[in-house]
């Protein structure tokens, strides 16, 4: 009675252990089938295998090999079977297929002898996995490994594989950037090629495999430091996982960063410290010499006339004109002493550890000596002279902005006194400056408003006292101050870009009225404007002066112009282009003040002059000191020789007169003949001496 109950569970054991045997195989990622050695028929499949040839499992049991995958599929595993079934051999092999998106599909075919308990093979196992994954990425890691080594024979990066720090493999690039071959690479380790300051850096990188870009330095061959930036990564190559380095040469791009830092800093034409790096140099000075109770100088240097440079010569000759000047600076300056150039033709020197006006004017010595000396541009010689503003910490200031407004408002009072010069800041110049600022400010207005008018000075023969001419005198009406002369206004004129508007006025202005004084009878004769410096230089000014004459009407032979000595001695051939251009529009030209300047004899021969005009500190004196009338008595009769003019100016009486007359002077001028006048009172002067004369 026991045992039909024992059989039954047994039999249940049985069915549970098939049902749990099926469901397992239906749900492995594997085609599962067992055939009969004699007629290969189906007896067991798993679902992925049945629904794979489109079937049931309970369909494709005892069906042949050949029904369910096919005639031309069965005869081509055949050879494969027969192993399995006649040899007892388990097989493997790979087939490609075309999968159901048209693309390659792998699969693993293993083919195992169902073997019974006596031996005997009774069919065969077949388990097919679909491997298209691993294929898959087989392929992509081999052409990631080709990629690799195509991209590490052509960068130009160097790349270096190592593993534990012992390098593994490098390219040809890693070769050329250290000097050393191949072989001599492989197997050493890394830090040995690391300079001794990066070494801590390097060795953390590798043991904590970072991922990481980095500015390194590098050993070439021969202990050369290499600056390198340094990108590690850790890679798989043929299964291992080795670290990587890319290489990369980074000393054109340090060089250009170092380039572009000293052009933020300095100069880019003399190489001098900069505006800008200056003042951050001045300021960290000044930190310092309050904490340690030191004295510093602030030198502000303006170079004399090199407008004219430029002018004549061009903006190349200018520039090398300012290098030359640059080198002479920093080469006469103390280590301590630090220069830059504020731009244009202005630099500024701070001058450190002071222990007196004393160790200033040593400085001072120096630079005035080797900025005078001449520089050679386009084949000529040129003299430059400074004029220097100093300005002292902490005695006339303690802030930089401070300290360089007053050096540069000494400055400006050593360019006022001409020449070669220097002067310490004092707070009168403070007071000065800002008075100038004033009637700069208000010299605009002025001209817009009308407010510069011409009063005019008559010239006259000495002998008969015959009206010669007529000397336009610029003045300003200013309406707190009344009528100011030139001396009030006209040095601030000349340091402002309101000078050339305001001379262009003035020559237009005389010409106009050389006109209606020609016009109505009142004097016929010509009218002397006196020419800036700025004005003279200015290019096209003989074609300003054209377009004037054209403009109102007037022959160039109504007026004559008025230039310095100084002007003279800028550039002789442009001087000398310059006049010859105004003579044949007719005018003439005379040198007013001869005698105070440093004319070469010379350049009297050389330049189309028509009269010098004795200033009136040599005629002033004349019948007083034997010195004065010698001067001018050398000058008449030097200018005659010479087949030119000569007038006198500031003619106080009689016996200045007869004494000129006496020695040649053809004309006379001063309050002895009549003030300056405006245009009312000219024209009645005038009138009256005509009334005189009849």
């Amino acid at each position: 009675m026991n045992d039909p109950l024992r059989l039954n569970e047994l039999q249940r054991l049985a069915l549970d252990e098939a049902a749990r045997f099926r469901l397992l195989a239906d749900n492995v990622p594997v085609l599962i089938a067992l055939y009969q050695r004699d007629d290969y028929r189906c007896l067991y499949a798993n679902r992925r295998y049945a629904q794979t040839f489109g079937k049931t499992p309970e369909s494709v049991v005892g069906r042949t090999v050949a029904e369910i995958i096919g005639e031309e599929a069965a005869s081509l595993i055949q050879p494969q079977v027969d192993r399995v079934v006649q040899r007892r051999e388990s097989v493997s092999y790979e087939r490609v297929l075309q999968g159901p998106d048209g693309l390659p599909q792998w699969i693993e075919v293993n083919l195992l002898p169902h073997v019974d308990s006596q031996g005997q093979v009774q069919g065969a196992f077949v388990l097919i996995s679909d491997i298209t994954k691993h294929r898959r990425a087989e392929a992509a890691l081999r052409d990631s490994e080709a990629r690799l080594e195509k991209f590490m024979l052509a960068t130009v990066e160097g790349i270096v594989f190592h593993r534990g720090g012992t390098v593994t493999d490098v390219n040809q690039s890693l070769c050329q950037l250290l000097g050393y071959s191949r072989e001599e690479l492989i197997g050493r380790f890394v830090l040995d090629f690391v300079a001794d300051s990066e070494r801590v850096r390097v060795g953390q990188v590798m043991r904590e495999a970072q991922e990481i870009r980095y500015e390194s330095v590098l050993l070439r061959r021969g202990g050369e430091p290499l600056s390198v930036e340094l990108i590690a990564r850790t890679m798989v190559v043929d299964g291992e996982k080795l670290r990587m380095n890319v290489v990369r040469d980074i000393r054109d791009r340090l060089a250009a960063q170092a380039r572009i830092r000293h052009l933020a800093l300095h100069d880019p034409l003399t190489g001098l410290m900069n505006r800008s790096a200056f003042l951050e140099y001045l300021e960290a000075a000044l930190r310092s010499a309050r904490r340690e109770r030191r004295s510093l100088g602030l030198l502000f240097i303006d170079l004399n006339n090199f407008k004219r440079v430029n002018d004549s010569l061009g903006h190349l000759e200018g520039d090398r004109v300012l290098v030359t000047v640059a080198e002479r600076l920093r080469a006469c300056l103390r280590v301590s002493d630090q220069v830059a150039r504020f731009g244009g033709d202005e630099f500024v020197v701070l001058l450190d550890g002071l222990h007196g006006r004393e160790d200033v004017l040593v400085v001072l010595q120096a630079l005035l000596n080797v900025v005078e000396v001449p520089v050679q541009a386009h084949g000529r010689t040129l003299s430059v002279t400074p004029s220097i503003g100093i300005a002292l910490y902490p005695e006339h200031g303690d802030s930089a902005d401070v300290l360089i407004q007053h050096a540069d408002t000494a400055m400006y009072e050593a360019k006022r006194r001409g020449g070669k010069e220097y002067q310490f800041f004092t707070p009168k110049m403070a007071e000065t400056a800002y008075a100038e600022l004033v009637i700069e400010s208000q010299l605009t207005d002025a001209l817009t408003r009308g407010e510069f008018v011409l009063y005019y000075q008559p010239q006259v023969e000495p002998s008969g006292e015959r009206l010669v001419g007529a000397e336009a005198l610029l003045r300003w009406q200013h309406p707190e101050r009344g009528l100011l002369s030139p001396d009030a206004f006209i040095a601030v004129a000349e340091r402002s870009p309101l000078m050339v508007p305001l001379s262009q006025w003035v020559l237009r202005e005389a010409a106009l009225q050389a006109r209606r004084w020609h016009d109505s009878s009142v004097a016929s004769v010509p009218i002397a404007v006196n020419l800036s410096h700025i004005q003279f230089r200015l290019q096209g000014f003989v074609e300003t002066v054209r377009q004037v004459l054209e403009e109102v009407s007037v022959p160039g032979q109504w007026l004559q112009l008025e230039l310095t000595e100084r002007m003279m001695m800028d550039d002789l051939p442009a001087v000398k282009a310059t006049l010859t251009g105004l003579r044949e529009l007719g005018l003439s030209i005379a040198v007013d003040d001869f005698g105070t300047g440093h004319t070469a004899l010379a350049h009297l021969t050389q330049l189309p002059l028509d009269k010098l005009k004795v200033d009136q500190s040599f005629v002033l004196g004349i019948g007083r000191e034997h010195g004065a009338s010698a001067v001018t008595q050398a000058i008449v009769q030097m200018a005659r020789g010479l087949g030119l003019c000569v007038g006198a100016e500031g003619v106080r009486d009689r016996a200045q007169v007869e004494c000129l007359l006496e020695w040649g002077c053809d004309e006379v001028q001063g309050d002895w003949v009549a003030p300056p006048m405006s245009v009312d009172e000219f024209e009645r002067w005038a009138g009256k001496r005509a009334n005189t004369a009849q």
